[in-house]
């Protein structure tokens, strides 16, 4: 499968006839296009407790690169033999120019199961660099809707400490995407460390969402303008009473009215969680 897709972005499928070597760990250096930034310790430990067993079934490919050999793909097994201490490890030279190089490291990964969101991001924006490809085109290419593409690419805009967070797999993309529909940043940190803090689910952090933009709506601001001080400040003061009551599971509902001569708001509380 790997070898298709390599087809598909105008890279030459792997000879039959290449030449498996004995390369010695001390000079092989990894890829700068390595797209996974973040390894799993225990997956590394099993590849370590299977080498020991079996030794490396599958060599690695690299690239000379400056008098060393630079990783293409086998990037995990690469440190599983580092790891065990081992002094060479088997692997393939191959003749790559830079776009093939990162090209390869880039769809071997994507190919792979373990990439969080936003390392498969910058995957997919990679390739459309490198190849000049529009999100279309490089969906056809990998076999996947023109919107899982987008919806991916879209995670970039986040702020550095929510693509970390994702990284770090602290918040699921889904919380990610509903970050993505607030305008402001400082809002978007806060309801973060609300997500991490408090464990809010997905659809606990719409409904966070969906309050904070209700706020800043001018709008919604212009329908309450008439409203006194002390109105504006029972109606905040429920609604974060909602919001706090939601933050804990209960699903609460409500239902607001806004009357001539009134304000009216309706919240059921289910007897049974």
């Amino acid at each position: 499968m790997k070898e298709q897709f390599s087809k598909l972005f105008g890279i030459a499928e792997k000879n039959n006839q290449d030449e498996v070597k004995q390369i010695p760990v001390a000079e092989i250096v990894t890829s700068p296009y390595q797209p996974r930034t973040i390894f799993d310790d225990e997956r590394i430990e099993e590849l370590c407790q299977t080498i020991k067993t079996h030794g490396v079934i599958q060599p690695i490919v690299v690239r000379m690169r400056n008098g060393k050999y630079e990783i293409i793909a086998g990037e995990r097994r690469w440190r599983a033999v580092t790891k065990l201490g081992l002094e060479t490890i088997p692997g393939i030279v191959r003749e790559f120019n830079d776009s093939q190089a990162a090209s390869i490291a880039l769809i071997e990964n994507l190919q792979r199961e373990g990439l969080t969101s936003i390392e498969e991001a910058v995957a997919y924006q990679k390739l459309i660099d490198l190849h000049s490809l529009t999100q279309e085109s490089l969906a056809q290419r990998l076999g996947k809707s023109q919107s899982t593409i987008a919806n991916k690419i879209r995670l970039l805009n986040l702020p550095e400490v929510v693509k970390l967070a994702l990284m770090e797999r602290k918040i699921t993309e889904r919380h990610a995407r509903a970050l993505l529909s607030l305008d402001n940043e400082e809002i978007q940190l806060k309801v973060l460390n609300d997500i991490i803090t408090k464990e809010l689910n997905v659809k606990q952090t719409e409904a966070r969402v969906a309050f904070y933009k209700e706020a800043m709506n001018p709008k919604q601001k212009s329908k309450r303008i008439s409203f006194t001080k002390d109105v504006r400040l029972a109606l905040n003061t429920i609604r974060q009473s909602i919001e706090m009551v939601s933050g804990t599971g209960m699903q609460i509902k409500t239902d607001e009215k806004d009357h001539e001569d009134h304000y009216e708001i309706v919240i059921k509380i289910p007897k049974r969680s």
